[in-house]
C-alpha cells in the first residue's frame, strides 16, 4: 500500500476547482464542505480550499496540512475514483486534529457510499 501524496494526487488548476463546483455534488457536516464528482483519472485527487474567514495564516495551513495527511492515509478506504475539493468552515480553526479526523472520517464514508455503479 501506498501513502504517497503526489501532484497527481491533487487538483491544482483553476479551472478543475471550477468544473468540479458546477458538475459535483455536495456533502457537509458541522466543520468541512466537500464537493465531490466522478473523477477523469485513474485515482481519487483532492483539492482543499480554506479561506481567510476561518483564521489567520498558521491556522489556515494547519487546517490544510491535516486534510492532506487524512486523506494520504485513508485514500484507500474510499471507494471509487473521485475528484473531491474539501472546504474548511470557520469552526474548523478551533478543532484538535483527532476532531479534525473524525469529521473528515464521516465525510469521506459519506462520499464513498454513493459509488456509482
Amino acid at each position: 500500500m501506498e501513502f504517497s501524496f503526489t501532484k497527481a494526487d491533487r487538483l491544482l488548476k483553476r479551472n478543475e476547482f471550477i468544473q468540479l463546483s458546477k458538475v459535483g455534488r455536495k456533502l457537509q457536516n458541522d466543520h468541512f464542505i466537500a464537493v465531490y464528482a466522478p473523477g477523469r483519472l485513474d485515482r481519487c485527487r483532492l483539492g482543499v480550499t480554506v479561506t481567510k474567514k476561518v483564521g489567520r495564516a498558521v491556522e489556515r495551513n494547519r487546517i490544510k496540512r491535516l486534510i492532506r495527511e487524512y486523506f494520504r492515509l485513508n485514500r484507500h478506504l474510499i471507494l471509487g475514483k473521485w475528484d473531491i475539493n474539501v472546504i474548511a468552515k470557520k469552526e474548523a480553526a478551533d478543532l484538535s486534529s483527532k476532531e479534525i479526523f473524525g469529521s473528515l472520517q464521516n465525510i469521506f464514508e459519506r462520499i464513498s457510499r454513493r459509488v456509482e455503479l
